[in-house]
């Protein structure tokens, strides 16, 4: 049976469930993978953990001073094959000298994360992000004699990109989730070779719609008792920026939109956005949900008028997918890989990025058309943008069930790693039994 290291920054962790799925996946295809965590795992999916049968877990932290020692000595006996990675680190490149004394440690720990994972036992390490986990696993693969691929989502690649070059001349291949993110490659690296770099698009479950959109009711009530809801789906980090959407429920608040929003995740700006709402008076019409479990999702989504998403960088956030597949409006910045996802008007909206007015604007308008003036006594208006509403979110769960689902691009992605594995190595292969099962 083949083995395969499986490396994250923190693992497992509530907000990247597409590692477990992935992982998944290739166990069923008879691979043994060992998964890997440079912190302490989320506290929450511990009993998740606990629950995978056989699944062997390696965490480097807390660290063990004898085994650092042995890392230690482990660089110096090995030292032909990470020399290059460590030059790199100290002589070429404009990091930062701090960016350049953590990579030093990074190297430490992938030493001792190659102790960890049993010299000889291990015939590739995968790690998904590129933060300072694929540095660990990268050197860990150099001094383990086996290569190493990637993940590349969106903030790794686009705000935190340090040695990002070495990584990816390094890398047996790269796997992306948006061809946004490939063309970026190609352009700021154009010394990596093109057929590596591989569009694999993340994806959720899909209902079937296959009886086409719903019909629009001629019996649409003329007054609306709850007031327009806005959902925020996203970790509490200055990446997702809820600052931006704090500021843009002041003006609404200002303009007397009846409205309120919900914000689900937990995170380190929780306490700021606590004095935004404050600051701005919105005590009634912001809700901080903290962390919410994704069984319990789905209630927040039937709730919600629209999906909002305000972040500064992405990939293709999941959770826009989720909510196009349940049928809901959503709004998200024009940046990154999004425009694959959200063609404005057929699937959803975009807003020019940090335009504020922007933002404001479109949700007014997609007020509008939820709600419309139902006082105005033209029942055919609203019908009509009832109508509209129906076949953009129709279009949205037709576009996820060809592009984005779960289960279709978790076996594509499977079949692929498993091709790339096979080149590498005549000895990696499925297990023929569980191939047939």
């Amino acid at each position: 049976m083949s083995k395969v290291a499986y490396f994250a920054n923190q693992f497992p962790s509530s907000v990247e469930p597409y590692v477990m799925e992935e992982i998944d996946q290739l166990r069923r295809r008879g691979v043994q993978v060992i998964a890997g965590s440079a912190r302490k795992p989320d506290p929450r999916e511990e009993e998740r953990r606990a629950s995978e049968n056989n699944l062997r877990m390696v965490v480097l932290q807390p660290f063990r001073p004898v085994a650092l020692l042995r890392a230690a000595w482990l660089l110096v006996d090995r030292w032909p094959r990470i020399a290059d990675l460590v030059k790199r680190v100290v002589t070429q490149g404009r990091e930062s000298p701090l960016q350049r004394l953590k990579a030093l440690l990074h190297t430490w720990m992938g030493a001792y994360y190659a102790l960890l994972l049993e010299p000889g036992t291990v015939e590739h390490i995968h790690v998904h992000h590129g933060y300072f986990g694929s540095w660990i696993a990268m050197v860990a693969a150099r001094l383990l004699g086996v290569n190493f691929s990637m993940t590349l989502h969106g903030s790794d690649l686009l705000l935190r990109s340090a040695y990002l070059d070495a990584k990816l001349k390094s890398c047996a291949f790269c796997l992306t989730v948006s061809e946004y993110n490939r063309r970026y490659i190609l352009t700021r690296y154009p010394e990596v070779d093109a057929g590596k770099l591989v569009v694999t698009r993340m994806g959720v479950d899909v209902p079937d719609f296959s009886s086409g959109p719903p019909s629009v009711p001629q019996d649409v009530p003329l007054h609306a008792s709850s007031p327009f809801t806005l959902l925020a789906v996203g970790r509490l980090h200055v990446v997702k920026d809820h600052a931006f959407l704090m500021r843009a429920c002041a003006q609404l608040h200002a303009r007397g939109l009846s409205f309120e929003c919900v914000i689900a995740g937990e995170g380190p700006e929780r306490r700021n956005l606590e004095g935004l709402i404050r600051k701005y008076g919105l005590e009634e019409r912001v809700t901080l949900l903290g962390h919410v479990p994704r069984e319990q999702m789905d209630s927040l989504y039937r709730r919600a008028d629209v999906t909002v998403l305000t972040s500064r960088s992405e990939g293709i956030p999941l959770v826009l997918m989720e909510a196009m597949a349940r049928g809901k409006i959503v709004l998200a910045p024009a940046i990154t890989g999004i425009p694959e996802l959200v063609v404005p008007g057929k699937t959803g909206f975009l807003y020019d990025p940090g335009a504020l007015g922007d933002f404001v604007a479109r949700i007014l308008f997609i007020q509008s058309l939820v709600h419309s003036d139902r006082r105005s006594h033209h029942p055919s208006f609203f019908l009509s943008a009832a109508k509209h509403l129906d076949w953009l979110t129709h279009g949205a769960q037709a576009l996820v069930r060809h592009n984005f689902d779960r289960k279709a691009n978790l076996q594509l992605f499977a079949d692929y790693f498993i091709q790339q594995m096979s080149k590498q190595s005549g000895s990696f292969h499925e297990d023929p039994v569980l191939q047939q099962i």
